[in-house]
């Protein structure tokens, strides 16, 4: 017999050097660790379970979700949901599909490489798509390539002027980069970017015009590249930030971000939910494990227009997301006037972000107040709720 229930749950931000010191603690309104605090996890993943939630239990005694639901006979969560804080930007990075991740995840398997190895790329099978919502304003991203030719005009005005700061030789690179993006693609414009050794000369003289005082035009390319070279120093994925969508999202507007997609968030808070998968291929703004020729193959090359996710309006107080996978969607819930009701198929976590709303399933009844968060069972579907405050719902 199915579950029929809500179980409180709860974790421990991971203390990534990116995360903000203060932001994930400000969210859900319990105090600082002191340290980063990159990412609150909640859901079913081995690589940081959530623990269930017990009263007169210490928390390190506490039953992780995962052994919670396989005692019970219930499967893992396909889908993870996360509260991320960026204070400095992450890794250039890319997911692959699910051919490509059970064909990788197969390959290290036969070379003997630990699932825990820095140096490992696939930990899992699965795709790993994903999908952020802003908590405020001004999150900001780079999500996949934009359009060949506003890439070839931010590079001819660079171009322009490190020459007029003098440096003829930078200038000259930049004007050969630009005529390799337009004549040879941008799959050949990224792997000299990541692999050939002149791609620090010249990220250095895009720096250097950035970091420029007066500099005229791209006001929001050269913000990027001193936001970049100031975590970074001259790596030369910052060449490639001038090749992709700097986008900064209001809050509730959110980002899909699907195989093949080259991102790197830049900072800012959000909601992210995604696919039971930790398979992160990295090409460069990072001190973690870079494998550039796994990235180059998995990369997707066709310029994406606009990465901004559209949200569905489901009923006052109610917006949905729905990414074009099967694995996950997204709600947020707002000041339910007089109730809000959530339907979907399979389970699904409830975490509440401001205020108290009363949360009633089929079965099972609970508040929830900022910072609380629920699993709560298939069974429990369609979930209403009532009250004054914010709330999302992860669902698969």
């Amino acid at each position: 017999m199915a579950l029929r229930m809500f179980l409180p749950i709860d974790n421990v931000p991971r203390d990534y050097a990116w995360g903000s010191r203060t932001a994930i603690a400000e969210i859900l309104g319990r105090d600082a660790s002191g340290g980063p605090e990159a990412e609150l996890w909640l859901g079913s993943h081995p690589g940081c379970p959530s623990r269930v939630v017990t009263p007169g239990v210490s928390a390190s005694e506490q039953t992780t979700l995962d052994t919670y639901l396989a005692t019970h006979g219930e499967p893992p969560l396909g889908f993870l949901l996360k509260v991320l804080a960026a204070a400095q930007p992450l890794s250039l990075q890319v997911h692959p599909t699910t051919e490509q991740a059970l064909e990788g995840f197969a390959r290290e398997n036969a070379a003997g490489i630990p699932l825990d190895a820095p140096h490992r790329n696939y930990r899992d099978a699965s795709a790993k798509p994903e999908l952020i919502m802003a908590l405020a304003d001004g999150f900001d991203a780079l999500s996949g390539f934009r359009p060949v030719s506003e890439s070839l005009r931010v590079l001819r005005d660079f171009s322009h002027l490190t020459a007029t700061g003098g440096d003829e030789v930078g200038a000259e690179a930049l004007t050969a980069f630009a005529l390799r993006v337009a004549q040879d693609g941008l799959a050949d414009a990224v792997t000299f970017a990541l692999t050939d050794a002149r791609a620090v000369d010249l990220t250095r003289s895009v720096v250097d015009v950035a970091r420029r005082e007066g500099s005229e035009g791209n006001p929001r390319e050269r913000e990027t590249v001193r936001w970049l070279a100031d975590a970074c120093g001259d790596d030369p994925g910052i060449l490639i930030c001038l090749l992709l969508n700097r986008v900064t999202l209001r809050a509730g507007e959110a980002l899909f971000l699907g195989a093949g997609n080259l991102h790197a968030y830049l900072r800012g808070s959000g909601i992210e939910v995604m696919s039971a998968s930790d398979n992160v291929l990295r090409g460069g703004l990072t001190s973690k494990h870079v494998d550039v020729p796994e990235l180059l193959r998995v990369a997707s090359w066709e310029p994406l227009a606009d990465p901004v996710w559209p949200a569905t309006p489901e009923a006052p107080g109610v917006v949905a997301f729905y990414p074009p996978v099967d694995d996950f969607a997204l709600f947020s819930v707002s000041d339910p006037e007089p109730t809000a009701t959530v339907v979907t198929r399979g389970s699904g976590i409830v975490l509440a972000l401001d205020g108290s709303l009363d949360v009633v399933g089929t079965s099972s009844r609970a508040v929830v107040e900022r910072g609380d968060a629920l699993y709560a069972s298939a069974d429990e579907f369609p979930l209403t709720f009532s009250g004054r405050g914010r709330a999302v719902v992860a669902t698969g």
